[in-house]
């Protein structure tokens, strides 16, 4: 009774959990609902190999505890297959991710797999512990390791969560204009574009954009390619985009200046409300890759001085 106790709490727990993560990438997923199925049936099998592990090695069942190497060999290969996949979507984005954040999409989904094995383990432990003691009915011990896997879960999610560039930039409107055919956000250099027809749609329609850093470590963030090509392809996703096929002059880029650090942006969006436009900058998720910190460095806080 003890074992199958902590099993089925176990995998309820991790399987809502699962569920759960899963909602809060539903922008960065590439096919919904196939994919969002697929990752939950994963999310089902790593939460029973996580429920499974601790009571059958209690119950002296060693060769069941091989499964569970053998199931995070098998979340290394989903996050190539989830690698590929999104390489081969980027054919088909007006606006591209990038090869950093297509990198750092694939981290997220294999992590919240692991996260999910350690919270069934931590859930049917916990439940078994309390179903063999004898001192509680096996309801008890089971929302006792039903509380105990969703503090794992909280606590996980919470190391996991990336910061937003919010929290390191400022960001605000800047002045959009041209200099015969060169765009500028404010004093920010663009690109140059040749048609008028070009120059006036950026002219009726286009919103700037300035992203400025708050210390040297989110400058050198800024300064990756990576992290400013989500920011465009994630500000055209949610804002929409005037660019259809053959239109390259209203792909979004984002600009860095090398005198300050600063970086501007200039884009044609559907919407044109200027406050959710920055919110969608703000919220964009500074990507592992292009997290760096010079000033934990005593070169780098030696040259900021």
């Amino acid at each position: 009774m003890p074992f199958w106790v902590a099993v089925i709490t176990g995998v309820v727990l991790g399987s809502l959990a699962r569920l759960a993560m899963l909602r809060t990438d539903y922008r960065q997923y590439p096919s919904y609902p196939h994919g969002y199925a697929s990752h939950l049936a994963l999310g089902v099998i790593a939460a029973f190999t996580g429920a499974a592990v601790v009571p059958a090695f209690i119950e002296k069942e060693f060769t069941a505890v091989t499964f569970l190497v053998l199931v995070a060999q098998q979340f290394r290969e989903i996050r190539d297959l989830e690698r590929r996949t999104l390489d081969r979507l980027e054919e088909t984005q007006l606006v591209r991710r990038g090869a950093g954040y297509v990198e750092d999409i694939a981290k997220v989904f294999e992590a919240r797999n692991y996260l999910t094995i350690f919270a069934a383990m931590t859930a049917s432990t916990v439940a078994y512990l309390g179903a063999a003691s004898e001192v509680m009915p096996w309801p008890a011990a089971a929302l006792a390791g039903s509380t105990a896997g969703l503090g794992v879960v909280l606590y996980g999610k919470r190391g996991l969560d990336r910061r937003p560039v919010g929290a390191i930039c400022r960001v605000r409107e800047g002045r959009l204009h041209f200099r015969d055919t060169l765009l500028y956000v404010d004093d920010i250099l663009i690109m140059e574009i040749g048609l008028a027809e070009g120059r006036e749609a950026y002219e009726r329609h286009g919103i700037g954009v300035v992203i400025e850093p708050k210390d040297d470590d989110a400058r050198a963030t800024l300064a990756n390619l990576g992290q400013r090509q989500a920011i465009a392809h994630d500000t055209a996703a949610i804002m929409g985009l005037r660019k259809d096929i053959g239109t390259p002059e209203f792909t979004p880029l984002v600009r860095l200046d090398l005198e300050t650090g600063r970086a501007a942006m200039a884009i044609v969006p559907v919407e044109q409300d200027v406050g959710p436009l920055l919110d969608a900058v703000r919220s964009v998720p500074v990507i592992e890759g292009a997290r760096t910190r010079p000033l934990a460095t005593k070169p780098g806080r030696r040259a900021a001085d």
